[in-house]
């Protein structure tokens, strides 16, 4: 396996004009075009038509996180606007516990027009089930180090609010605006609330869509049924990062952001009654399925192993230079095998840590064996994920596109990858 630290992100380049930019979604989700990638062949299709391309009997696994109203805007006296943008709950730390938090609790924060808000309670007046309240936000720690997830300063923030019988979810739905991407130039809209998450989004926590996820309606998903594949769930809880541009010239200077991901128990039984092998929905799936492996692969080592000890870092795939492809279905399984051991010695039903992967050109792919994806940024690491997958082919899926009048990146068209050996 070949690192990719000194990759060139200049060599994962291309000209995207603003008008190839989807602004919104097609009105019906189906139906919004399908490039079919198989194994250097093009060919192009409609969504709807995505089952034909997929082999019966296999495994489909979706991210079934929630968008999260994550942009609060608070007006001071002096009549400046401040942002507070929710990244990742601190206390409870736990995503589910934090929501259901009521009265108070604590967010990890970015802040919009921080020069504004030098010291002091933010405050504003909502009405949530018909109930007044009012909001507070208070820095209660400054100038908080940057970190790898944002490569700038983020801040905790305290949240309080005036009636405690109300949950911090109902608080953020109630005058919490979704996070569209900063790409697409315009205001979040009220139809954005729907268009922007998936129709099985389920547990609360991401300020991203998993954006592939998106062209799936209710009848395409009742046709993968119908074929006989098998659908598991796992959630990522994808963070601002995602949209995080690479400024190093290598991508060794790239720090990837951390995600929270949970696995339960019973995806990955079904990941080894199928011989380790997926079909990924967005590269959500990808990066929690690939990180099974050396989740796996740690708990060969050490079982006695916490929830931190289990993240995996950025560029842990490429440091041991073991053949991993002699026998990798073997290890695969080996791997996962050991996860189950681990929930099992825990008691646990699902597995929960984060990862931190980049997967770039001379990453061997372990689980993921076909793949549905958007088109993404130029010289952005999720170009770099599918270059990886396609053997370094990712021009002729992209030259394809632009010349077949694709849309492009979260509300636009998808393709359906399928590698050669």
């Amino acid at each position: 396996m070949t690192s990719p630290r000194h990759i060139h992100i200049s060599d994962y380049d291309y000209e995207l004009p603003d008008s190839r930019i989807a602004k919104y979604p097609l009105p019906q989700r189906d139906s919004s075009k399908l490039l079919v990638y198989n194994k250097g062949t093009v060919i192009e299709d409609h969504f709807a038509s995505l089952p034909f391309y997929l082999p019966a009997d296999a495994l489909m696994v979706f991210n079934n996180t929630k968008v999260i109203q994550a942009r609060l805007h608070f007006q001071k006296a002096t009549g400046a606007t401040i942002e507070v943008f929710c990244m990742e709950p601190l206390h409870p730390l736990e995503y589910q516990q934090n929501f259901a938090s009521k009265g108070e609790c604590q967010w990890l924060c970015m802040i919009g027009n921080l020069k504004r808000w030098k010291a002091g309670t933010l405050e504003r007046t909502i009405t949530v089930h018909g109930k007044n309240l009012t909001l507070f936000a208070e820095r209660i720690e400054t100038d908080t180090p940057a970190t790898a997830d944002d490569g700038g300063t983020r801040h905790r923030i305290r949240f309080f609010w005036t009636e405690e019988s109300l949950s911090f979810a109902e608080v953020l739905e109630a005058c919490g605006e979704m996070p569209i991407p900063p790409y697409l130039n315009r205001k979040t809209e009220e139809s954005d609330l729907r268009t922007y998450q998936t129709v099985y989004s389920k547990v609360k926590g991401s300020v991203a869509a998993p954006t592939a996820g998106l062209h799936f309606t209710q009848q395409v998903l009742a046709a993968i049924d119908t074929k006989g594949i098998e659908r598991e769930e796992l959630t990522l809880h994808v963070g601002a990062g995602t949209f995080k541009p690479v400024k190093s010239d290598e991508i060794g200077g790239h720090a990837m952001h951390s995600e929270y991901i949970v696995v339960k128990r019973q995806t990955i039984e079904k990941l080894i009654e199928h011989g380790g092998c997926a079909i990924a929905v967005g590269t959500t799936s990808v990066r929690t399925l690939e990180s099974l492996y050396y989740i796996g692969k740690k708990l060969d080592k050490r079982i006695d192993l916490t929830e931190n000890d289990l993240h995996v870092d950025q560029w842990e795939p490429y440091e041991d230079r073991e053949e991993e492809e002699a026998d990798d279905t073997a290890l695969t399984i080996r791997y996962l095998r050991n996860i189950l051991g681990y929930l099992n010695t825990n008691g646990l039903e699902a597995l929960h840590t984060s990862t931190q992967i980049i997967i770039a050109p001379g990453y061997h792919y372990h689980i993921v064996k076909m793949m549905i994806t958007n088109f993404h940024q130029p010289r952005s690491t999720l170009l770099l994920l599918v270059s990886a997958f396609v053997n370094g082919d990712w021009h002729t899926i992209y030259d394809y596109a632009l010349a077949h009048d694709f849309r492009f990146l979260s509300y636009g068209d998808s393709s359906l990858l399928i590698p050669g050996c």
